[in-house]
């Protein structure tokens, strides 16, 4: 059976890191609260990969979808997404993002598109309970990345879970869209 995700460090120094069609997930936990948010990143026809001081630096375009989870305690509900302190911040307004409100409050917002990195991408070593997964463009892989956000959502996000499942679906949907890459052979 073959590996449907691992580690994305761990990946990269046993040289199992896909040079086509690669799909990423990082997740980064605030300290003493629910507050969450993910990156996912898309790639394709890497020209090389080396490490950093911060992490991993990908020399090839990435599609990037960010996802952002508030616990309904959140202090800065109103302060746009890309206003806020670097550890809370992802680079959209609320009119770029999805909202769903949970049966709990907490609110999850996630991309309406894919935001395109031209040239190179760097992806932060992770820290604490943060973690960075590289999934492998498998023929289920939209199936364990619903899976993934559907259990990270509830068990790490305190997402209930009809919430987290119906999130999952729709977040898993968006990469299936707008994160795909062309293949067309000329």
């Amino acid at each position: 059976m073959p590996v449907k995700a691992m580690d994305l460090f761990d990946a990269y120094s046993k040289n199992a890191l896909p040079k086509d069609h690669g799909y990423i997930v990082s997740s980064f936990f605030a300290a003493n609260t629910a507050y969450s948010r993910y990156e996912v990143v898309s790639y394709n026809n890497v020209k090389s990969i080396y490490p950093n001081e911060d992490g991993l630096t990908f020399q090839t375009d990435g599609k990037k979808l960010f996802i952002l989870i508030e616990p309904s305690n959140y202090p800065n509900k109103g302060n746009e997404p890309f206003l806020r302190s670097s550890a809370e911040k992802i680079p959209l307004r609320f009119s770029e993002l999805e909202l769903h409100t949970c049966k709990n409050q907490t609110r999850i917002y996630w991309g309406k598109d894919s935001v395109v990195s031209y040239g190179s991408f760097t992806i932060m070593r992770p820290a604490g309970v943060n973690f960075s997964f590289c999934f492998y463009l498998l023929p289920d892989m939209y199936q364990s990345l619903q899976l993934f956000f559907e259990k990270t959502f509830n068990k790490e996000a305190g997402v209930p879970l009809a919430d987290s499942k119906k999130v999952s679906a729709a977040v898993a949907e968006k990469i299936k869209t707008s994160m795909a890459w062309d293949f067309k052979t000329e």
